[in-house]
């Protein structure tokens, strides 16, 4: 079974280098972690890109919805100068180029699905399709997520083998169901609307935890405590320096 570290670089080491890029993915190896998060998502023409937001605006130069964008059109826009100029000409990756990012640095990874409306099974099955095309046979087996049920069954379908969970701002009423009928691994929660019995709950029903997105050291040990799984974190080296 899949042992996840206590700390997963969220999006990378996204608070030191621009979310999702190749320069965030080294940042986080750099920072000692073992295990990063990215988003996989769809350009119209339908090629696999890590990209975290709907629209182009806020993490790049471009405009509009990314699904609405061909991948021609990503190759020219600026992914790094909106976080600071030294990152200027940073690009949006493919999830190819991603996969072989890790590959090279020795990073196991959590793959979010995340796919725009109508696209659910389409963005699930492009994205594991390049996972296992180029993800080494003996690297550090991948966690595979998504907030979309859909998504996250045809992974189970497809997939079968590599560990799924399922994501959730506020806890489902039905999430024992979810978990069932999904074959879980484990579920990823909004820690801002975790508490302790409800993490007592999930893992006395046998699933992992993990929580997002956790950046101050006083909620990182509280949730530990509780016994949340991993935390998915934008500064992973200080979370690596106080919970090794």
């Amino acid at each position: 079974m899949l042992e996840l570290p206590r700390i997963i670089a969220h999006r990378g080491a996204s608070g030191s280098a621009p979310e999702n890029t190749i320069a965030a993915f080294r940042a986080a190896a750099a920072a000692g972690a073992k295990f990063v998060e990215f988003d996989s998502s769809l350009t119209s023409d339908a090629r696999p890109v890590v990209f975290h937001d709907d629209v182009l605006d806020r993490t790049t130069d471009g405009t509009g919805l990314l699904a609405e964008t061909p991948f021609e059109t990503l190759t020219h826009l600026d992914a790094g100068s909106w976080f600071n100029a030294t990152f200027a000409g940073e690009m949006v990756p493919t999830l190819d180029e991603v996969l072989e990012t890790l590959a090279d640095l020795g990073l196991g990874f959590n793959m979010e699905i995340k796919p725009d409306r109508g696209r659910e099974e389409e963005t699930a099955r492009i994205s594991l399709a390049a996972v296992a095309d180029i993800w080494p046979k003996d690297a550090v087996a991948p966690l595979i997520s998504s907030f979309s049920r859909t998504s996250v069954a045809v992974a189970k379908d497809v997939a079968p083998d590599q560990a799924r969970s399922f994501l959730f701002d506020r806890r489902p009423e039905d999430w024992r169901e979810i978990g069932e009928s999904l074959g879980l691994f484990g579920f990823g929660a909004n820690h801002t609307h975790l508490d302790e019995r409800q993490v007592a709950e999930i893992k006395q029903a046998g699933y992992r935890l993990t929580a997002y997105t956790v950046n101050t050291l006083e909620r990182a040990s509280l949730l530990f405590g509780w016994g949340v799984d991993a935390i998915f974190t934008d500064h992973p080296a200080l979370m690596i320096k106080s919970f090794p």
